[in-house]
């Protein structure tokens, strides 16, 4: 896990940086029926090396611009991550890099560095320095004295592009001065460090927003009442009251994203707003109004065949939507904002009656995959939901879920494992963020999920998978004990009574690391899915 030395930031993220970066965001939506494949590889992810610090500093000697801005403008933006934006808001470019740079600005910052606009979009360096060549240049407009590190405040200002000032000075003051104040460590897997700030002791020269009581949200007293004039009434009946919450991600920070649904022009806005470290929620448009946060009308059968009824319908009518300071594309979500957010939606859910499972907390790319993929990959679903049942005490403190996409699973108590060739899918009934599948052969190259026991325990295990006419009829899940021991074998019928918890057995496991593996062995000619498991 990473270190941090930011209070304001610290609960941000618990950022750890891969070698690689950012993992690839999956763009393949495969037909019901499955044909196994090899898993593709996606050649144009960015690239992120394992150590910043190094990159920051050339860029800041080059340019003449201060090394800790640089940092601290980074951090604040993508938490020295390299994120590969996607559209989120009509009107706002998607944002790239290390330094989140966007449209017209990541094409002078280009131009500035001499450097092609690919590679500032995709190279941490030419990223880095695109970045540094456009602070350089704004600098020299303003005639800032480059010594002076409080009196970068104004470009900071003008990088971000905000044009809300109250948001405007928020990400100035609280944003990049308080990272630039307090201090950050991100720190590869293997311990060395990736990228460092030391404190600075420094005082932002830019304005400070109206000095007001900060009022709360009218139906989450826990947030800022930040109120937004994009939203309407809801149609009158069944088919108006709130029935679903979607999760957004902002494809950039949190000052920007409500200050951005705030003004009037925008013509967009959500509900609520969380920011990276959960720490502060803001709330713009009432529960019992319609805020205009995603564009699609609702399809059942891209949602597990939920609320049929609804099909045809806007979305906005019957849905709240919760966006979250952050990207798409990036690798981890701080445990403190995922926390911030299920406090919310259980909130949300308890006074509107929404079903709180992961059909009715649905991700907006869920729901509008022609032209979204918020929150991405990595947005820890299985968590997620066990948290938001948690605070609403649904769901028993004993239950673990195994997901197969290992983001979503508590590291302490589950994982996920492949051998030989699976391939991801992603039909509608999955549970958590996709699943995987593969051919049925004789060959040893099950699915392994595994749990964790602090003792010996009788458990009920329940697995989850996606129906199909190629599936197969006889899928076999065996069970073992942390010794190794065969507990027994529960074959399933994954043609049917997909998208729902199905009971596998219930068993005698030991102390440690138990498992229940899905076998492939059996004769060729169809597939096994590999989805979710729940010991309960």
């Amino acid at each position: 896990m990473s270190t941090f030395r930011n209070p304001f930031a610290a609960a941000a993220a618990a950022l750890v940086l891969s070698a690689c970066g950012p993992q690839a965001q999956p763009t393949e939506t495969p037909a019901p029926a499955e044909t196994p494949s090899q898993p593709s590889t996606d050649t144009a992810g960015s690239s992120q090396p394992r150590e910043l610090d190094p990159l920051f500093a050339q860029a800041a000697q080059e340019f003449s611009v201060p090394a800790e801005l640089l940092k601290a403008v980074s951090y604040s933006e993508t938490r020295w991550q390299m994120v590969k934006g996607t559209e989120e808001f009509p009107g706002q470019s998607p944002a790239f890099g290390l330094m989140a740079l966007r449209g017209a600005d990541l094409e002078q910052g280009a131009a500035l560095a001499g450097v092609s606009v690919e590679a500032a979009r995709t190279d941490a360096a030419a990223n880095i320095r695109a970045g540094a060549a456009l602070l350089s240049r704004f600098a020299t407009e303003a005639n800032v004295e480059r010594g002076d590190l409080g009196a970068w405040a104004s470009v900071v200002a003008r990088l971000s592009g905000i044009r809300n000032p109250d948001a405007q000075a928020e990400h100035v003051h609280r944003g990049v001065y308080g990272v630039l104040n307090e201090g950050a460590v991100a720190l590869n897997t293997d311990g060395s460090v990736a990228a460092s700030l030391e404190p600075v002791k420094v005082e932002a020269k830019f304005a400070r927003p109206q000095v007001r009581a900060m009022a709360a949200g009218p139906d989450y007293a826990a947030a800022i009442w930040h109120p937004s004039p994009n939203y309407n009434a809801r149609p009158t009946g069944a088919g108006g009251d709130p029935s679903m919450i979607i999760i957004h991600t902002c494809e950039g920070n949190y000052a920007g994203c409500w200050g951005w649904l705030v003004n009037p022009d925008a013509g967009v806005s959500a509900h609520y707003v969380v920011n990276e470290s959960g720490s502060e929620v803001s709330q713009l448009v009432r529960e019992s109004s319609r805020g205009w946060h995603i564009g699609a009308t609702y399809d059942c059968n891209l949602n597990g065949g939920k609320e049929c009824w609804l099909n045809g319908t806007s979305a906005n009518n019957f849905t709240i939507g919760i966006e979250h300071g952050g990207f798409a594309s990036q690798t981890s979500f701080p445990a403190g904002q995922i926390d911030a957010s299920a406090k919310l939606s259980c909130d949300i859910a308890r006074d509107n009656a929404i079903v709180k499972d992961s059909y009715h907390i649905v991700a907006h790319g869920r729901l509008q995959p022609a032209t979204r993929t918020d929150p991405g990959p990595n947005w820890p679903w299985s968590t997620y939901i066990s948290k938001i049942n948690g605070y609403c005490g649904t769901v028993s403190s004993g239950e673990i879920i195994v997901d197969s996409n290992s983001a979503n699973n508590d590291a302490a108590k589950a994982r996920f494992e492949l051998t030989g060739a699976w391939t991801a899918g992603s039909s509608a009934g999955y549970y958590g963020s996709g699943y995987y599948f593969a051919a049925t052969e004789a060959v040893s190259a099950p699915a392994t999920f595994w749990f964790y026991l602090p003792t010996a325990q009788t458990r009920t295990v329940d697995a989850w998978w996606v129906a199909g006419t190629n599936r197969s009829s006889a899928a076999a899940f065996i069970s073992f004990n942390a010794e190794g021991a065969n507990l027994g074998t529960a074959t399933v019928d994954q043609q049917i009574n997909g998208g729902k918890w199905v009971a596998l057995g219930t068993y005698n496991f030991s102390a440690g690391w138990n498992k229940v593996q899905l076998s492939r062995w059996q004769a060729a000619g169809s597939v096994v899915i590999a989805d979710a498991l729940r010991v309960r």
